[in-house]
């Protein structure tokens, strides 16, 4: 159309940069407004490296099964929120993250079949250290644990799978 910039065009001096976009053409959103900096610097900065601490956690959650990965990226988020715009607005437009923590936030939920690999990883893996472990009151511990954890996913919104982005 006449008048628009073309992409990869230099943009007019006054306006505003184009957003870089995500893979998958989600466009990049800025979710700096939602940030409650700190103003003790030392308290911003411990929150930064708990919130990247936790980045690593849920990265970790991601490859290895039974390790979660929802509730490390939300604390990270939670960090982020009050120590940095910039790692907020990553992990908000985060690929793999991102749509974890949108969804928590809209009450969407999981989808179905994320639900299912969820609980059957937890059961697999509590079940292997309750047949491993010997003491009783750490088996009862590990089954209410997972009966928790099983029933805390299974009451969660199911996202219908077409959402699921």
């Amino acid at each position: 159309m006449p008048g628009e910039p073309t992409p990869g065009a230099p943009v007019p001096s006054g306006a505003p940069p184009a957003p870089p976009e995500e893979a998958g053409g989600r466009p990049w959103v800025d979710y700096s407004h939602e940030v409650r900096t700190l103003r003790n610097p030392l308290v911003r900065g411990l929150f930064i490296v708990i919130g990247w601490l936790c980045v690593i956690s849920g990265m970790i959650g991601v490859v290895l099964p039974g390790w979660p990965t929802t509730p490390f990226i939300i604390l990270a988020t939670y960090f982020f929120a009050r120590s940095s715009p910039r790692f907020y607005n990553w992990v908000m437009n985060h690929r793999v993250f991102g749509p974890l923590i949108r969804d928590w936030r809209d009450g969407k939920g999981m989808t179905a079949r994320t639900k299912a690999v969820a609980v059957v990883t937890i059961v697999v893996t509590i079940s292997i250290s309750i047949t491993v472990i010997g003491t009783t009151w750490v088996r009862v511990l590990l089954a209410v644990i997972m009966l928790t954890l099983c029933t805390y996913l299974l009451r969660l919104p199911t996202k219908p799978a077409e959402d699921a982005t």
